[in-house]
């Protein structure tokens, strides 16, 4: 069993354990990430292997809209504390209960996650091939 601490982040707090924050405010509502929101929650672990196993967790139930059924608020949605709390424990134990299984999607999703960069990555370079064509094709 993971054991780690989740509370509302505070700006300007500096964590020396490893942590995750999760933003709490808006459509993106339960968004993982390494950097800090300003309005998220953060995730403190006591070791970085958990705290990378619960990031894609976190980002597992982000992409698939689990936090949406728990938002709250008119104008901006929000997600609260205690609902997170509540709901994320279990959800990272149900989603860990094959630990072999969640390997192999944790690694799986890191290979996504590099092939993607490097696919935009290559995007990138098509875009400025094209333009550094146009340009000497105009200043013929």
């Amino acid at each position: 069993m993971l054991n780690f601490i989740i509370k509302t982040h505070r700006k300007d707090t500096v964590y020396s354990k490893p942590h995750l924050f999760v933003l709490n405010k808006g459509m993106n509502s339960g968004k993982p990430q390494k950097t800090q929101f300003t309005n998220s929650f953060v995730i403190i672990f006591q070791n970085e292997e958990d705290c990378e196993s619960l990031f894609f967790i976190a980002y597992s139930l982000w992409q698939t809209k689990f936090w949406h059924q728990y938002l709250v608020g008119s104008v901006i949605s929000f997600l609260r504390l205690p609902d997170f709390k509540k709901q994320f424990n279990p959800q990272a134990s149900l989603m860990m209960v094959e630990h072999e299984q969640h390997q192999k999607n944790v690694a799986a999703l890191k290979l996504l996650e590099k092939k993607e960069k490097q696919f935009h990555e290559n995007i990138s370079l098509i875009n400025d091939l094209r333009r550094v064509i146009l340009y000497r094709y105009c200043k013929k």
